[in-house]
């Protein structure tokens, strides 16, 4: 089947949901015309039956349409039984899925007890020793052949007993085989995957659910895109299980999942979602069934949505990044990191106490600005006014009608909109910027702008459906060799840090947009800052902080997740761009790290591994001394910064 060789959805330009087969799940099937599911996953031990069934019916209550649990052993996955029946006895038919890796056999008993299985085809018949070998095609067809053998009596069970199955692809547990031959690639997770389901397939079983997880999301999206592309290729459409592995606790966690999640939804591709925080499991569904109203809504609107003029050329690769080339304006486009624009239209008089929402701190004893590592560029302050001296890295965005009152005043900036902008006989010498929406312009009104090599777009679209209409926008004006920057404003539904995480999240990803305008609305200042920071942090286009890559626990994980990582991120957030993961056990370690600087894993009962990277430095630490050990690591490499 040939199709062009960037498509990997129905449409990039009306919302249209990718129709996959259905596959059925015990009384819940999966795919096809039915609706989004919602899972989560428990982080109690797998033996302790009351738990697990007392934390899982806290979880379906929650809305959580699939509980997964983790069977590391033949124990976990014998007792799966006893937790079935208990679920059961107590009213509750929600299907159990069993949590897979290194163990074949505890699969295959699962397997005949559970609705559904989930195996990371990384680790189900390899061992990770982190070694580049270079294979003949005859030794690649020989590892084939054993996997096969390895698998297919799992395949055969999942047959005989009617069980599903997530083949789940990590991108930090590759195998040294993929790894080999493919490299640490969004190519490497779709044929790690697809070597796994064409043994399906020569056995006659379909029942499957694909899932390309990351840390990064970035990368996750690419995976997801480059799986979907090669599926149409080869005539296939197995449902789809979207997430962000490790995505970390409160706003920094739900932020990586809506720019990742929200993104593939948006382009309709998903057909169950998990979250994954370092959250009790039932905090989860809230955030997930958010992402997945939205595309209810989306199948069920009336809106309108103006019509948009399919491509016959996308300028970008979706499965690469590469950003887009734009033209610098003072700090804006090039070479520059994405710019945070704040919308302060809400304050009348302002102070300078005004700007510490926005990170600027006035140390009125030394008549100096202090400015945070998420200090925002420019504020848009509409038609207001401010009356004391700014700081030196702050740019004011007043009206034109304002500015040109006030045309010499320095870092002073008019907005505009094309009309009043074309009708202007007065514009800055130095940057202006212009509001444009897909619907609201023409060509002959963009040749004229583009000759102004000041002028900086800000893409706003009216429409409820912001991605395709901005993308759309962003394609047009690369398609025209046009390179003035452009700045993403999300505008409807803004309220919504899961909304605007998407609507700009997913444009960062493929390279488009030079910044964020965040505009006044219910969402606080300090709330706006922090969520366009955390957009560009979750997409890799500017660090402000540190990061953290942190499993959402499960019954394998041998320590408290929640409170280690509280410990350990009260002790380090100050680590601007420093990458810290936080994993619960060896499953989720050295491999599901990804491109951490360094590792904290759990490897026994109070005992803790530190790694630099993915190669361990210190070995079975005590657990109340771990802390302290990973900042004495960071010391070492002369990276650690003192708290202010």
């Amino acid at each position: 089947m040939t199709i062009d060789k960037f498509k990997y959805c129905n449409s990039l330009t009306s919302y249209s949901r990718f129709l996959t087969r259905e596959v059925k799940i015990g009384d819940i099937p999966l795919g096809g015309s039915n609706p989004i599911r919602v899972q989560s996953m428990t982080t109690t031990d797998t033996m302790n039956t009351k738990a697990t069934v007392e934390q899982a019916i806290r979880m379906i209550d929650a809305g959580s349409e699939y509980v997964r649990i983790t069977a590391p052993s033949l124990n976990e996955a014998q007792n799966l039984k006893e937790i079935k029946q208990e679920l059961l006895m107590r009213g509750y038919k929600t299907p159990l899925i069993a949590d897979i890796h290194f163990t074949p056999n505890a699969a295959e008993l699962a397997a005949r007890i559970v609705e559904k299985v989930r195996i990371n085809p990384g680790n189900y018949a390899d061992r990770k020793k982190f070694e580049n070998i270079e294979y003949t095609d005859d030794a690649y067809d020989a590892e084939l052949e054993r996997i096969r053998n390895r698998f297919t009596p799992l395949v055969k069970i999942c047959k005989e007993y009617g069980t599903a199955m997530r083949i789940g692809t990590n991108h930090g547990s590759l195998s040294d085989r993929i790894m080999s031959r493919y490299g640490d690639t969004p190519l490497g997770m779709v044929e790690s995957a697809l070597e796994f389901v064409r043994i399906c397939e020569d056995l006659g079983y379909y029942d499957i659910v694909l899932s390309m997880k990351a840390s990064n999301p970035l990368v996750m999206v690419q995976a997801y895109r480059l799986l979907v592309h090669k599926m149409m290729e080869t005539d296939r459409n197995y449902p789809l299980h979207l997430g962000v592995t490790e995505a970390g606790e409160g706003e920094d966690g739900r932020i990586k999942s809506a720019v990742g999640i929200g993104t593939l939804l948006e382009d309709g591709l998903g057909d169950t979602i998990r979250v994954s925080l370092t959250e009790d499991p039932e905090f989860e569904i809230p955030v997930a069934r958010e992402l997945v109203d939205r595309h209810t809504d989306r199948l069920n609107s009336k809106a309108t949505h103006y019509q948009i003029k399919p491509f016959n050329h996308i300028p970008v690769n979706p499965f690469e990044y590469t950003k887009r080339i734009s033209e610098p304006v003072l700090n804006i486009g090039g070479h520059n990191v994405p710019v945070v624009i704040n919308g302060l239209t809400d304050i009348e008089d302002f102070t300078p106490a005004d700007l510490v929402s926005v990170g600027y701190y006035y140390d009125s004893k030394t008549d100096k600005w202090n400015i945070s590592d998420q200090a925002c560029d420019y504020i848009y302050i509409g038609n207001g006014s401010l009356e004391f001296e700014i700081p030196g890295t702050l740019g004011i965005i007043v009206n034109h009608s304002i500015w040109r009152n006030h045309p010499d005043r320095e870092k002073w900036y008019p907005l505009y909109f094309i009309d009043d902008y074309l009708n202007s006989e007065h514009h800055s010498k130095t940057l202006n910027f212009i509001f444009v929406d897909y619907s609201g312009y023409s060509k002959q009104e963009i040749r004229k702008i583009a000759k102004d090599k000041t002028v900086v777009f800000v893409a706003m679209s009216q429409s409820p459906f912001q991605i395709s209409s901005n993308r759309s926008l962003l394609f047009e004006l690369m398609n025209e060799n046009y390179k003035m920057p452009i700045i993403i404003i999300s505008a409807g539904n803004s309220h919504s840090l899961l909304y605007v995480a998407t609507d700009c999240g997913s444009l960062l990803l493929d390279g488009l947009g030079d910044g964020i305008w965040m505009p006044t609305n219910s969402i606080n200042a300090n709330q706006r800052n922090s969520t366009a920071f955390g957009i560009l942090q979750a997409t890799r286009t500017r660090i402000s902080k540190t990061e953290y890559i942190s499993c959402p626990s499960c019954g394998r994980t041998l320590f408290d997740l929640q409170e280690t990582t509280a410990k350990i991120r009260s002790r380090t957030d100050h680590l601007k761009g420093v990458k810290i993961a936080i994993m619960g056990c060896i499953v989720n370690g050295p491999g599901e790290m990804a491109d951490a600087d360094y590792g904290y894993v759990g490897t026994g009962i109070g005992k803790i591994t530190l790694y630099r990277g993915k190669n361990v430095v210190k070995r079975s630490i005590e657990a109340d001394l771990a802390v302290d050990a990973l900042i004495d690591l960071i010391k070492e490499d002369g990276i650690w910064l003192e708290k202010a």
